[in-house]
């Protein structure tokens, strides 16, 4: 497995010397307090190009949402997946990431040869892998997995908020917000919290 800490060239070597299918990967959600992290993985078509792909934290909502239509509809495949609450409690936040980041490639209808994750930690997969730090903003297939995983968790993070309309989830997504850690305090947390955080443990009663 080539080695994390590849330069740029190294990476660019790489991918001219691998054929096949490459698909990004990328998450959303390893900060936040309550609900899932989710992971997305996007082999795009490079005969069909889709414009303005970026880091999903530099885009508008409204942009998001566009991509996210035209990513589903564009990619030669894509999969979102996800660990659980329960996951995340029982494994630790970084391997139910990366649990979440291994279902999402293991979805995909066409199988890759190459992936590509954003960060500097690798799933455990069965193809060739490289991790590339800040590879949402330099690959746009993880840029596509992204935007993929931000919108789904955000759409997550909504119905949360019909379920659980005291904590305010529409606004703050799960992150540990002044609003959020003042609602934990007058209600203590709800079945969709991390209970392992430390907000939310010290908010029991």
């Amino acid at each position: 497995m080539p080695s994390k800490k590849s330069s740029r060239a190294e990476q660019s070597a790489l991918l001219f010397h691998v054929s096949g299918l490459t698909a990004g990967v990328d998450e959303a959600g390893r900060g936040p307090l309550a609900g899932p992290v989710v992971a997305a993985a996007v082999i795009l078509d490079d005969l069909n190009p889709i414009r303005g792909l970026n880091d999903s934290k530099k885009l508008t909502v409204k942009r998001r949402e566009a991509l996210f239509d035209e990513i589903r509809a564009r990619a030669l495949c894509c999969a979102i997946a996800q660990a659980t609450v329960q996951e995340i409690d029982q494994l630790n936040i970084l391997q139910a990431t990366l649990l979440a980041m291994r279902r999402a490639v293991q979805g995909l209808r066409l199988p890759p040869k190459l992936v590509l994750v954003d960060g500097n930690r690798l799933p455990l997969l069965p193809m060739q892998a490289e991790a590339i730090v800040k590879g949402d903003a330099l690959v746009p297939a993880i840029s596509a997995a992204s935007i993929l995983a931000k919108v789904h968790r955000d759409r997550l993070c909504e119905a949360m908020h019909q379920q659980y309309p005291l904590y305010g989830f529409d606004q703050h997504k799960g992150y540990g917000t002044v609003q959020h850690l003042a609602a934990l305090q007058a209600h203590g947390p709800a079945d969709c919290h991390r209970m392992t955080f430390a907000p939310v443990a010290r908010s029991v009663r």
